[in-house]
């Protein structure tokens, strides 16, 4: 069996659980699939595709099916185990250490970290690859984002190239909503956001994206080992070897050192949101 194979074969597995457990509570509380429809804000056609597995079931499906069900969250406790196969399997080892840092640096040339896009910005980058999936795979790009409103959230760091800023991506609206919430993240704490600008060069854009991982010592199941995980096409590479942390630190050192203040990367992304209205 081919990896691509066994990815679809625990996706179609855990999407077949969801989809019973639905049409069980549904059958406990001897209500209809339009009457679950009406209460979850879909059609009945896609309450029977989720209870057959034929369609990802979203975060608010999940919430609203609860509030029905009378299901004490149950749905909810089980939907982010779902949408983790949204995600290729390449990239779920990376999405599941995310979850556990307690340190997070990440460089992007071309684009908004992920961590940091809009619903809007993030439909748009995902619509350039012309996926029929779309949806599904922006609720798992969101869910990421989930590790920032937890009580103690980790600390992230957050490197952009100017051209992040003053690419359009969506159109001006979206674009004006994606840099207002930059500037409201940067006042977060733990959130540390700074801009590369077009003076220094080629060397952020050479640099390519990549994101390293460091973890709290001391906490149960956590790894020890820091990690690096590199975006390429057509997959990204997840490394653990201490030579390539180090690498990848000293790399984003230098690019930090090159880049504008946290006080001067705020007044750009706001200049540049103001240009945009």
């Amino acid at each position: 069996m081919t990896v691509e194979e066994q990815d679809l074969k625990e996706k179609d597995s855990m999407l077949a659980f969801f989809g019973s457990e639905v049409q069980r509570l549904r059958g406990k509380k001897g209500a209809s699939q339009d009457a679950l429809a009406k209460a979850t804000h879909c059609t009945r056609t896609l309450v029977n595709k989720i209870e057959n597995a034929v369609r990802v079931p979203s975060k608010d499906f999940a919430k609203y099916a609860d509030e029905f069900l009378d299901a004490d969250d149950h749905l909810s406790r089980l939907w982010p185990l779902v949408i983790l196969y949204a995600y290729p399997s390449w990239f779920r080892p990376f999405v599941e250490l995310e979850k556990q840092a307690a340190v997070i640096r990440t460089l992007e040339p071309t684009v908004v970290p992920g961590l940091l896009q809009t619903r809007g910005y993030a439909r748009a980058t995902l619509a350039v690859g012309r996926t029929n999936d779309i949806d599904t795979l922006l609720d798992a790009r969101m869910e990421r984002q989930a590790i920032l409103e937890r009580g103690n959230p980790p600390e992230l760091w957050a490197l952009m190239d100017e051209a992040v800023l003053r690419r359009t991506v969506g159109g001006d609206r979206v674009m004006r909503e994606q840099l207002q919430h930059l500037l409201n993240l940067s006042e977060r704490p733990s959130i540390v956001i700074q801009v590369v600008p077009f003076g220094t060069g080629a060397r952020a854009a050479a640099a390519g994206a990549f994101h390293t991982l460091t973890f709290e010592e001391g906490i149960k199941g956590a790894p020890t080992l820091p990690v690096v995980h590199v975006d390429g096409f057509p997959r990204g590479q997840l490394l653990a070897d201490p030579a390539d942390f180090k690498a990848a630190e000293r790399a984003y050192d230098l690019l930090m050192s090159d880049a504008l203040s946290v006080r001067a990367s705020i007044d750009l992304i706001a200049d540049v949101m103001k240009e945009t209205t």
